[in-house]
């Protein structure tokens, strides 16, 4: 803990993006903020694997994948495990609102994405959260 702000909960990540350019940007930017990317996957069978095995803190889930799964099925899977769920999609369902923290729309700035995961670490230490970005709907 330094000056009053308390430690972090989400340090590693696991990101589902089947869209190359934005799995690569955000995996890079994450990186450099100083959160530990397990893996990046694009698609609900490799998400399954690395959920099943590595510790993962928070899932940043795109719910259109390529295959037959979606990410709606990743959060299920990462919800049964007790694994927090970020929807970051042009697509937000409030059919699986249930399975995740919020939903940030693409396309989306990067410092929303890491304002949205701040967010989602705040209220997994049961603080209020702070501003939202105007492309992140809390659930």
């Amino acid at each position: 803990m330094l000056f009053g702000h308390d430690k972090r909960v989400i340090s590693k990540i696991l990101i589902v993006e089947d869209e190359p350019l934005v799995a690569f940007d955000n995996e890079h930017f994450l990186t450099q903020a100083g959160y530990e990317v397990v893996d990046t996957v694009d698609s609900c069978a490799h998400a399954e694997l690395v959920i099943r095995h590595a510790t993962i803190d928070l899932v940043l889930a795109d719910i259109k994948l390529t295959g037959k799964r979606s990410g709606i099925d990743v959060a299920q899977i990462a919800h049964d495990k007790g694994i927090a769920v970020l929807f970051v999609t042009a697509f937000c369902s409030d059919d699986a609102k249930h399975l995740a923290i919020g939903c940030l729309s693409k396309p989306y700035a990067q410092r929303d994405l890491l304002t949205s995961i701040e967010i989602a670490d705040s209220i997994l230490r049961g603080k209020k959260p702070g501003r939202l970005p105007r492309a992140f709907k809390l659930f």
